[in-house]
């Protein structure tokens, strides 16, 4: 194999790689001979199809096989002697394909990895939040879970709805006068000044009554589903059939007992833990995004483009998707394209060079994964599709590469705590709204 250098600028590297032909026909030869032993052909007994009768047959095939693996083969050694390390899974170009006796040639093309500094953690301040769950953080939480499982006991009085009450009501939608498709319904249970309907429909079903009638004006949101009432105004017919109003059951040990719970005690325990849960995941993500900060500070070094426009993308993606659902945030939809797109290229360039330090201070000071560490993401992963997790398990099963993006986050966040433990780190107490209101990661 000869290689010849044709690039070395910055990250980027290419080369030029030449296997003679000699040795593609060699690898040829020996892959039609291994065929000849097992091929099967009408009129020829097994191994003793004539070498020539197998070319003819396989020739083609054999060549284009054998020149795939010869490829990988060679990229592969070029790297190992070299000491390469891609950014990115490197470009190949077939330039000859080796046929009519020619040499097989082809070019390389890559981004290589920088070399990364490791960072000098001394002196490195950072302070851990934390916070006390408060008693009306717990009453809060019971009231909502009482609300939650509320009953609704038919108003006997001759009242009007009020908000916080459910009207029973059928209806009939009309745009342009006209009756639209899934605008008509009956014995529908509407809560007054709910969410789950159109802006402004249950809203102005306040102050009506049994048997009354009214007709009220909507306008369907920008982002409805039905494409031909979006952003449109239309008009439904409402009759009100009954009136109910909501009645919270008795925080007791028997409302408990109805959720499958021993007492209120349980219940007021299970609320504190979930609380303090979420309380230390707002901690962990305040120290991990100021440490990210201070590493960002520490260090810098040149990322690789095509990662960074990797990145980008994604990124960018998911603006354009805010965009179109009308969901940007507002500092961003006052930005012109060109300033939002060099704000979110600096984001991805920042998550590049960070995700990098940090892979590389894993690998300079060994951090592992372990199996039990997988295996406990798959059943977190598993956790977000109730009465699926058999099936996402499958999925890992099935597909290793899918595993292997488990490992990055886990990664990083062993070597998070491994540089957070070389940190100088003062704790401090705070209140949760104090907790809650600090700024996300990027």
């Amino acid at each position: 194999m000869q290689v010849t250098p044709t690039l070395n600028e910055g990250l980027k590297r290419s080369f030029t790689v030449v296997i003679p032909a000699a040795d593609l026909q060699g690898r040829c030869d020996a892959r039609l001979a291994e065929l000849g032993r097992d091929v099967k052909l009408p009129g020829f007994r097994p191994g003793k199809v004539p070498a020539a009768v197998v070319k003819q047959r396989f020739g083609e095939s054999v060549q284009a096989e054998v020149t795939e693996k010869l490829v990988q083969e060679s990229v592969r050694n070029l790297l190992e002697e070299r000491d390469i390390r891609p950014a990115m899974q490197p470009k190949v170009d077939l330039v000859s394909a080796g046929t009519e006796g020619k040499d097989l040639e082809f070019t390389l093309e890559m981004e290589i990895l920088p070399e990364i500094p490791t960072p000098d953690m001394s002196g490195t301040k950072l302070t851990r939040y934390s916070a006390k769950v408060a008693d009306e953080v717990i009453e809060k939480a019971l009231n909502e879970v009482a609300q939650r499982n509320r009953k609704f006991e038919t108003v006997e009085e001759d009242r009007p709805a009020v908000k916080g009450d459910v009207l029973n009501v059928n209806f009939v939608g009309k745009k342009d006068g006209t009756p639209f498709d899934g605008g008509t319904a009956e014995d529908v249970n509407v809560e007054i000044g709910g969410e789950g309907f159109i802006p402004g429909f249950a809203e102005q079903m306040e102050g009506m009554k049994p048997g009354e009638e009214r007709t009220i004006t909507v306008t369907f949101p920008e982002n409805y589903q039905a494409k031909e009432l979006a952003g449109q105004e239309a008009t439904f017919e409402i009759k009100a059939n009954a009136l109910k109003k909501a009645v919270n059951p008795a925080i007791d040990d028997e409302f408990a007992k109805s959720l499958g719970l021993e007492s209120v005690e349980q219940m007021r325990k299970l609320i504190t833990e979930q609380a303090e849960g979420e309380y230390k995941q707002l901690s962990r993500m305040r120290i991990k995004r100021d440490l990210l900060d201070a590493l960002a500070e520490k260090v810098d070094f040149e990322a690789p483009a095509s990662m960074v426009d990797a990145e980008f993308g994604q990124i960018w993606s998911r603006i354009e998707e805010e965009r179109k659902n009308g969901s940007l945030d507002e500092k961003d939809a006052a930005k012109d394209e060109e300033t939002l797109r060099a704000d979110y290229r600096n984001i991805a360039e920042r998550r590049v060079k960070l995700g990098l330090l940090l892979a590389e201070i894993g690998r300079k000071q060994e951090i592992q994964i372990s199996q039990e560490e997988l295996l406990a993401a798959m059943q977190q992963e598993a956790r977000r599709y109730p009465g699926q997790e058999q099936m996402v398990f499958e999925f890992f099963t099935k597909n290793p590469q899918a595993i292997e993006s488990l490992r990055g986050p886990i990664l990083e966040n062993k070597v998070v705590d491994y540089l957070i433990e070389l940190a100088e780190v003062t704790e401090k107490e705070v209140t949760a709204e104090e907790l809650a209101a600090m700024p996300d990661a990027d």
